[in-house]
């Protein structure tokens, strides 16, 4: 009898569980299940032809302004698995910390290679931020404009004579410092 209220009691707790996680699933996990979705998965109407005619018709006549069809859909977001942390030095003490969240804008065809590649884009970042660590400004001010516009540049520069091509943005997600 001792063992079967037990095992009766598992299997509530189990059940009990099972409907919490699908009750408690976060929305976005719900709504990217929905998003995975293909157009064949609905039914048609007589409108639907139409509707994909005039879509079709209106990224042909996409155009960027220089005569090229502007590329769509072609941008892949390349997020680091770790943050990037700065040592500010004066007088041989670090006076501070700047922690940065940094993503890369990059093609498609780019991004898929960057995660074999993520030791030499970190080496290659951390040398940039301890170079403008040192410079006695950039990092001391972080949230000032200028100085924000001058990190993402110059890590960019530095990024794309690295990597042959495909890099096209720095973007700098959170950003942090501490002063000790």
């Amino acid at each position: 009898m001792k063992l079967i209220v037990t095992s009766l009691v598992a299997i509530i707790f189990v059940a009990a569980g099972s409907f919490a996680a699908i009750v408690l699933k976060s929305p976005s996990e719900a709504s990217a299940s929905q998003v995975e979705k293909s157009a064949d998965d609905y039914p048609s109407d007589d409108h639907g032809d139409d509707y994909e005619k005039a879509d079709k018709k209106k990224k042909a006549k996409k155009d960027d302004g220089h005569g090229k069809k502007a590329t769509t859909g072609s941008n892949a977001y390349y997020k680091f698995s770790r943050e990037f942390v700065v040592p500010i030095m004066r007088g041989g003490q670090v006076k501070s910390l700047v922690i940065l969240h940094i993503s890369l804008e990059t093609d498609t065809s780019t991004s898929e290679k960057l995660f074999s590649e993520e030791p030499k884009l970190r080496d290659n970042i951390m040398t940039t931020l301890i170079g403008l660590s040192n410079d006695g400004r950039t990092l001391e001010q972080p949230t000032d404009i200028n100085n924000y516009e001058t990190i993402r540049s110059m890590i960019l520069m530095n990024l794309q004579d690295s990597i042959d091509s495909g890099i096209r943005n720095v973007l700098i997600v959170d950003m942090a410092k501490q002063n000790l």
